[in-house]
């Protein structure tokens, strides 16, 4: 009795971290967890899923570009890539309040967290947007193409819609649901890399030539740690250590079950054997799809996305490259951007309340029907995929210009980017 007596003096002293308006110690703690989870998703995670997919003699090209985007954006998110986004400023872009991370203290609080925390954990989205293009030009394109295009993207397409959705812009006013960046993350990086793809041209051979992946262990590998980095993703967007965070990673992995196994399955069925390139395709697909809808969507509902995920994105694959022989090297439009659009579009379906076992969190505030919904979804599927497009497209013409021309020469990617672009091999023959 004596120490509970104790324990309820001690909680009544002044500075015990009970106070609602304070710095809230759990959600800072499962944020600066949730940190570091997304940013092992592109390091090593994107980078050893997107190395063992292209062939062996541009493996290294891959992990470089991986790690040079990350450096340059966090760089730039420093510089003002972050004030842009959330500071105050207009419905479409943030002022330069922030610049250099002005203002940011270690007594600065953003809601209950540190600012310093949410700032780090924005960046690490920042990181893997960008590094999620380089999939659609992959093996073909300069390495100072690369960083000046990830540069300049990034302050001109990320950061802004950025704003729009989650920095008090007009996309998010309107009543956006897009939890953890179907919009701001899948959708920008897909558009980007089918413009890239379109306006770079197919690597040599393609699509006569077969470009299988030379090391799908390798692969597979980075495809783990993206599935486990997701909780971050999806988890930490809820800012907070609560039961939004524990719903949406619950969705997020049922999702990316269902969508490994029914692109599995598919491929079984269509094709006549299961692959390992198909799960793990399949199982991104059915993460990215989640990605808007996991924080508003319940269990059965994110099943439901997470099987669609499977089959439109995998109809998507073949129709981008089989039918239209579009050589975005690694599926990103098909996989990310696809996925971004069904899912964004599916949270404004499965966010109702009145759907009984597949019924979500409700639509959002001021929104009454699924009908109004799902038209602010299809203006932040439009809105997002129009000026990424445009953006896409002028960035890629000015950097070509600025460098002589977008991609290497034919003898250079004969010989492979790592020996052309860096003078290192990603393996020694022994």
């Amino acid at each position: 009795m004596s120490r509970l007596l104790q324990l309820a003096a001690l909680l009544l002293l002044p500075g015990i971290a009970l106070a609602e308006d304070g710095l809230q110690a759990a959600d800072t703690s499962w944020i600066l967890t949730s940190t570091a989870l997304v940013l092992f998703m592109t390091l090593p995670g994107l980078a050893m899923f997107y190395g063992g997919l292209v062939r062996s003699k541009n493996v290294l090209s891959i992990l470089l570009q991986c790690f040079a985007i990350a450096g340059v954006v966090s760089i730039l998110w420093l510089i003002a890539g972050y004030s842009i986004a959330f500071a105050e400023g207009s419905d479409y872009f943030g002022d330069l309040s922030k610049v250099m991370f002005s203002g940011v203290q270690e007594d600065t609080l953003s809601g209950g967290l540190p600012e310093s925390v949410f700032a780090l954990f924005q960046m690490t989205f920042a990181i893997i947007t960008p590094a999620l293009i380089i999939g659609g030009f992959a093996e073909r394109i300069k390495f100072s193409v690369v960083l000046l295009f990830s540069a300049i993207w990034l302050l001109v397409v990320y950061a802004p819609i950025t704003h729009w959705v989650w920095g008090g812009g007009w996309l998010g006013n309107m009543g956006l649901l897009d939890f953890a960046g179907g919009t701001v993350v899948h959708i920008t990086a897909g558009v980007a890399a089918l413009v890239a793809a379109l306006v770079i041209g197919p690597r040599r051979g393609f699509p006569e030539t077969p470009m299988m992946p030379h090391n799908m262990t390798m692969s597979v590998a980075g495809a783990g740690m993206l599935w486990v980095g997701w909780f971050g993703f999806n988890g930490g967007s809820a800012l907070a250590a609560n039961g939004d965070a524990a719903m949406a990673m619950l969705v997020t992995h049922l999702s990316a079950a269902a969508g490994a196994m029914t692109w599995m399955f598919y491929e079984w069925i269509k094709f006549g054997k299961p692959t390992a390139l198909g799960g793990i395709t399949g199982m991104v697909a059915g993460l990215g799809t989640i990605t808007p809808a996991s924080g508003f969507v319940g269990p059965a509902g994110a099943l439901v996305i997470g099987v669609s995920a499977g089959i439109v994105c995998f109809n998507a694959t073949q129709l981008i490259k089989r039918v239209w022989k579009i050589d975005d090297s690694l599926d990103v439009f098909p996989v990310h951007g696809v996925g971004g659009i069904l899912g964004t579009f599916l949270a404004g379906v499965f966010a109702s309340t009145e759907l009984g076992l597949f019924s979500g969190q409700g639509f959002a505030d001021g929104i009454n029907s699924m009908g109004q919904q799902l038209g602010v979804q299809l203006t932040g599927i439009a809105a997002t995929a129009v000026y990424t497009a445009i953006a896409t497209f002028v960035i890629l013409k000015v950097v070509g210009v600025l460098t002589g021309g977008l991609r290497v020469s034919a003898e250079e990617e004969s010989q492979g980017l790592d020996i052309s672009s860096h003078e290192e091999r990603g393996y020694v023959n022994l």
